[in-house]
């Protein structure tokens, strides 16, 4: 007969894989990147050469790396307001930054009516942050802690990286206080507090969405950086480098504070800038694309993106499909073990079961941009489009990207049944899309 101790024995053995079987699956850590006005050329992981940025590159390394990432809006607000809702922007009428004739700054702001991804990430058990550039309005309503997070650092717009004007810390007050302190830089600065915040997140999941502003005008940066870069003779190059280097800096401190915490396969990591660079103003590079920052060609709306959840996806993988900034919310939300309702009426998809070969088709058949008399849609390797490069009151010119990634030959005469059909289904999708809420002074 077998002793009380080898039954409790044996019960252990047998039970012990059923019970952990039974356990819920770790809610994992999500942090958003963004860079600003960064071009399609620019980090190691894109091929640049120049300006070494390693720890960037470590979360394509560590992940994949998208050659057809995109983002919804091809400049500042309108891309983050995608990015927090799953949504097109044009959906709710968040087309334009603020400012204008049409209610200008005061009124501005994502729509209360819009749900954000750390809305629903704090219902799944998550603690939340924001820390940098916001730019989605400022007062008590349009604030980042009035839209799901519980901490915000950083500037409510645009800003200069030195003495921010706009800047606000609910650890001290919700109202704007400007930096007077001459060693503050904003990037170095929103490393610290990514890093002391994820530093106290002991019994939740956290969300940190930490959106530079770099590499924004003004281009601004301490000596510390610049002197990394003696022997780049152009100035304003040699500024952006310093900018470059102080973000990826920045972005090794939070990634090396999570390895800290052994937190690095439990985390997932989406890393992307919000448009294609303003190359004149910047030097950005866009290459091999043509257009820039604020028009619908592929070098305002394709971007460098990558993502890293390691055991999770693949490491190294190089994914070619076409996704967008909007993914980022479902992708999230399933994750941390949520589910996607569909009277959110989301445009983006999750991503896991895409990169983990579960699912073989493509996220997207179609995407589609609206940017005042600008427009674009792809489908497949198509693309019909509009531009302020070639002029808005031109008709739209189509290219086989697949072919011609720099949109350099129109096939338009070519192909007028594709021609047609692009333009009847983006016509159909912008009848759907919401008249602007503000328009700015230019517009």
């Amino acid at each position: 007969m077998l002793s009380t101790r080898t039954w409790l024995a044996l019960l252990l053995a047998l039970g012990l894989p059923a019970l952990a079987a039974a356990q819920p699956a770790k809610k994992p850590n999500v942090i958003v990147f963004l860079s600003d006005d960064v071009g399609y050329a620019e980090y190691g992981f894109q091929g640049a050469k120049d300006i070494p940025t390693p720890n960037i590159d470590a979360i394509a390394k560590n992940g994949v790396r998208f050659t057809n990432g995109y983002v919804a809006a091809t400049y500042c607000s309108p891309c983050r307001a995608g990015l927090l809702t799953g949504r097109y922007p044009t959906r709710f009428g968040h087309e334009f930054n603020g400012g204008g004739p049409m209610g200008g700054m005061m009124n501005f702001g994502l729509p209360v009516e819009e749900k954000t991804l750390a809305d629903h990430l704090k219902q799944l058990g998550y603690a939340t942050a924001c820390v940098g550039k916001w730019h989605l309005g400022h007062g008590p309503k349009f604030i980042a802690t009035a839209r799901g997070f519980d901490e915000f650092y950083g500037t409510v717009a645009n800003t200069p990286f030195l003495n921010p004007p706009n800047f606000i810390d609910t650890r001290v007050s919700p109202d704007i206080t400007p930096i007077k302190d001459d060693n503050f830089y904003t990037t170095d600065a929103y490393a610290a507090r990514a890093v002391d915040w994820i530093g106290k997140q002991k019994d939740k999941p956290f969300f940190l969405y930490l959106p530079f502003n770099a590499q924004h005008a003004p281009l601004q940066a301490p000596q510390k950086y610049l002197d990394r870069f003696k022997d780049v003779q152009d100035e304003k190059r040699k500024i952006f480098a310093a900018m470059m280097s102080a973000m990826d800096d920045a972005v090794g401190k939070v990634m090396a504070k999570v390895r800290d915490l052994n937190q690095e396969e439990n985390t997932l990591v989406f890393f992307f800038s919000d448009n294609g660079g303003p190359t004149m103003q910047t030097t950005s590079r866009n290459d091999p694309l043509r257009g820039r920052k604020s028009t619908t060609l592929e070098g305002g709306t394709r971007v460098p993106f990558c993502v890293q959840w390691k055991g999770t996806i693949p490491a190294g993988k190089v994914y070619d499909p076409p996704i967008i900034q909007l993914d980022l919310l479902p992708t999230a939300i399933v994750a941390a073990g949520g589910k996607v309702d569909p009277a959110w009426k989301l445009d983006g998809v999750d991503l896991v079961p895409y990169l983990t070969g579960k699912n073989t088709a493509a996220p997207h058949e179609v995407l589609y941009w609206r940017f005042g008399k600008q427009w674009a849609i792809r489908k497949g390797d198509w693309k019909l489009v509009v531009s302020s490069v070639d002029g808005v009151d031109k008709a739209p010119a189509l290219y086989n990207l697949k072919d011609d990634i720099g949109e350099a030959k129109n096939l338009a005469a070519e192909k007028p049944d594709m021609v047609k059909e692009l333009e009847t289904a983006w016509k159909a999708w912008s009848a759907e899309q919401k008249e602007p809420l503000w328009k700015p002074a230019n517009q």
